[in-house]
């Protein structure tokens, strides 16, 4: 379903380094708010759903989440 290549789109050349930035985008990623805990509600909610088509949805919502990391 997914291809990952480990390549960057583009090269990225880092003068100077910002601490308190990365801070902030890494806690995007495994913060409360980010794409980690995104997918990980909606996959744990398509459980309570009923119709197949609500777990369908939810189930690819959250997938797609996974793959924004």
């Amino acid at each position: 379903m997914w291809t990952y290549e480990k390549i960057l789109e583009y090269p990225v050349k880092i003068k100077n380094p910002n601490p308190a930035m990365a801070t902030n985008i890494i806690s995007q990623y495994g913060g409360p708010d980010g794409e980690l805990g995104a997918a990980v509600r909606y996959l744990s909610q398509r459980f309570t759903m009923i119709t197949p088509e609500a777990i369908a949805t939810l189930n690819d919502i959250g997938t797609e989440e996974l793959a924004h990391k």
